[in-house]
């Protein structure tokens, strides 16, 4: 009970109280055989593989990211709960260390600052990684990217838009304050918000507030769209935002990236994962 002090302890009865009936490994299952049945060329995760930052936790999480895929085809970056704690941080890093390295990433410590931003580029896509995973206090569930990520982000996406490619940006927490609340929110949203006006992206992943929410944000010539997909395990009959995952098709069109979007995931309990909706990103 040692592990369950604080923080976990809290966190350890919010989930008994409520959310162990909302995520169940078993629709984690069945939407995990559903993507792999659409054979993806890369699966991005935008973080929360583990709960309260256990040490047990991790061994199980790295056997999932095992099984959802090898590291050249699966890119992760951490969520809040990944590093719940100070501890958990480091225990982060060490674990899914190959899921969360850049390509030409060398030996690097387990430095959280030297490691994100991390680039992989697949095709003419190039995944830009970065970690809003910060241990906070009792009850807050706040994000923050740093000001030397931050600082690192503008030249790196600059650097591939002038080369030509889809820069796919990747973080847990949302760009904008107003979509995940004052005890949620990615405390440096403001800084990150002018790197993506000044360089632009063309496509924006996000994470946990467990919806289907798109918007956009303003790039330095276009609306720059931005997704976030629900929780993996939530089930149907119980959460708001049922479990889904978002499929992108990207392609490119003389000098203008396409990006479609396909939702695929459950309508209701007892049915299979099916196709939910299209949309055209831009």
């Amino acid at each position: 009970m040692q592990e369950l002090a604080g923080k976990r302890m809290l966190g350890w009865l919010n989930w008994n109280r409520g959310r162990r009936d909302v995520h169940r490994m078993d629709v984690l299952e069945q939407l995990l055989r559903d993507l792999h049945a659409q054979a993806p060329d890369h699966i991005a995760l935008t973080g929360d593989v583990v709960n309260l930052a256990l040490p047990g936790e991790y061994p199980a999480a790295r056997a999932f990211l095992e099984k959802v895929g090898p590291p050249d085809r699966v890119s992760l970056v951490p969520g809040n709960h990944d590093a719940y704690t100070k501890g958990g941080a480091l225990r982060l890093l060490s674990a899914f260390d190959p899921w969360m390295r850049g390509d030409n990433a060398g030996a690097h410590p387990l430095d959280e600052e030297e490691r994100f931003p991390y680039v992989r580029l697949r095709g003419r896509v190039a995944l830009i990684g970065l970690s809003s995973a910060i241990p906070t206090g009792p009850f807050m569930a706040t994000g923050k990217l740093g000001p030397r990520q931050v600082s690192r982000l503008g030249p790196i996406l600059e650097h591939l838009g002038h080369e030509g490619y889809c820069r796919v940006v990747m973080l847990h927490h949302p760009v904008r304050r107003q979509d995940a609340g004052p005890t949620a929110m990615l405390i440096d949203a403001d800084r990150l918000s002018a790197v993506l006006r000044s360089t632009g992206a063309e496509l924006i992943l996000h994470g946990h507030i467990h919806s289907g929410l798109i918007h956009r944000v303003r790039g330095p010539k276009s609306m720059i769209p931005v997704v976030c997909t629900p929780s993996a395990s939530a089930a149907p009959e119980r959460a708001r935002w049922p479990a889904s995952y978002n499929l992108f098709t990207i392609s490119q069109r003389q000098d203008e990236w396409r990006i479609n979007l396909a939702v695929r995931g459950f309508v209701s309990a007892g049915h299979p994962p099916k196709e939910l909706r299209t949309q055209e990103l831009r």
